[in-house]
């Protein structure tokens, strides 16, 4: 496997998704793998998560799929208005329920993390961070502080998604086609 391709954080937004798989498609990639949140906030909950079944994508859970998973009202989403937080209740209730048991207990058994090598790079996938399903790794984080993220996981490459905005531009290790933004590189394997 030399490529990979990453989408996540498709909140029910089942013409975005294909869109993305008809791309994919049309760029033969095969490899490809989700970082959660497949609900909340979009209308078609049940449809992201039959084909994303359907096609065998290896997917994390996302902290909208834990929450939704279990039924709870809290979706573990960090808000920053009163106006946000009203929103987000209101979604993962329309979200609870309009999704059926059977691709609740899908979005329970998902994983937490999936790690990947690619060539002699040591890949992990993680919806949040390697820790904490909804923790937030905002590009104002400071490089060490990324750094120091990487040796803990024991990883070339962190893979990650949840804030919804870029991480920050990274430096493409070698025999790598592209950089996506939300990937961590660790420094010493970058041409």
């Amino acid at each position: 496997m030399n490529q990979v391709a990453v989408f996540d954080d498709i909140h029910a937004n089942l013409p975005a998704l294909e869109a993305v798989l008809a791309d994919m498609d049309a760029r033969n990639l095969d490899q490809r793998y989700c970082l959660g949140d497949l609900v909340g906030s979009g209308t078609f909950p049940n449809e992201v998560i039959v084909t994303i079944r359907e096609r065998n994508i290896p997917t994390i859970m996302g902290n909208y799929d834990q929450g939704v998973g279990h039924s709870s009202d809290d979706c573990g989403c960090a808000y920053t208005s009163l106006e946000a937080e009203a929103l987000g209740k209101r979604s993962i209730a329309w979200t609870n329920e309009h999704t059926t048991a059977e691709n609740k207990a899908y979005q329970l058994q998902l994983s937490a993390q999936i790690p990947l090598q690619l060539g002699h790079l040591r890949l992990l996938l993680v919806h949040g961070s390697p820790w904490r399903i909804n923790e937030y790794l905002y590009g104002d984080r400071p490089d060490s502080s990324l750094e120091r993220l990487l040796d803990m996981a024991e990883v070339d490459i962190l893979v990650c998604g949840h804030t919804h905005r870029p991480l920050k531009p990274a430096p493409c290790p070698m025999n790598m086609p592209r950089c996506y933004e939300t990937a961590v590189v660790k420094v010493p394997l970058c041409a």
